[in-house]
């Protein structure tokens, strides 16, 4: 039996990079996925998937926005009849600067997606899960929610906030049936980092003990099994998918 047979899920940020690569596993492995996002490629790769077989749609989402995220989660009972599955995986970067020159812009903009964008996400879906019988979230953390990193601010405190968030979550509804956990990825080979300069690149390898970076498909990996009944006694967790990146 695949891995998430019958499940129904709904995935933010899938319109590329490890988004994409989790809603492509999730749909070979048995899920209906909703694809959320607000780039255009969310809906190609929904349209692929259909193609290929699979059940999958797409819906425009603005995860700082309570009525849009309402209304993905409710089209994924309308399309599919249930939700099992909630992968908060939407986020955005920051422009880096030292604390003394923070654009406060910049960090409501970062805090707004990458934190009360995945709260928002967990409000709506929780909220169904739980009158339904219950279900699976998983958040999307950083290694910088575990390490420091100089001239990162937003970014650094939404994501530490992200774990402390999904552990709440966990306890809240572990007796209603509901697990969350998140991820908290390393670098990893995405569109977004091979637009970086070529130095920038090799001072991320330098750091890793595996000697490369990750794969968005092997993040997919860790966020199915989490998500799958595989993992039925793990909540509050967050796994350090980073090649080791944390254990310096």
């Amino acid at each position: 039996m695949v891995l998430l047979e019958g499940k129904v899920a709904v995935i933010t940020g899938a319109g590329s990079g490890i988004g994409a690569a989790i809603a492509r596993l999730f749909a070979v492995e048995g899920a209906k996925v909703l694809l959320g996002d607000l780039a255009e490629g969310g809906a190609a790769l929904a349209a692929g998937l259909a193609a290929d077989g699979h059940a999958a749609g797409f819906q425009h989402v603005d995860v700082t926005d309570e009525a849009s995220v309402a209304e993905l989660m409710q089209a994924a009972v309308t399309l599919f009849g249930r939700l099992d599955i909630l992968v908060a995986n939407a986020g955005i970067p920051e422009r880096k600067s030292p604390i003394h020159e923070l654009d406060l812009v910049d960090w409501r903009r970062v805090i707004d997606v990458d934190l009360t964008g995945v709260a928002i996400c967990n409000k709506f879906a929780a909220g169904i899960m739980r009158a339904t019988g219950g279900g699976a979230i998983v958040n999307m953390a950083s290694i910088l929610a575990h390490v420091g990193q100089e001239n990162s601010n937003a970014y650094s405190a939404a994501k530490a906030a992200v774990v402390n968030l999904t552990r709440s979550v966990a306890l809240t509804y572990a007796l209603q049936g509901i697990r969350a956990n998140c991820v908290s990825p390393g670098y990893v080979d995405t569109p977004l980092l091979a637009k970086l300069p070529e130095a920038t690149r090799q001072a991320m390898l330098v750091r890793q003990p595996i000697g490369r970076l990750a794969r968005p498909g092997e993040i997919a990996e860790v966020v199915a099994f989490l998500a799958s009944d595989k993992a039925s006694i793990i909540t509050g967790a967050c796994v350090n998918a980073d090649g080791g990146y944390t254990a310096i």
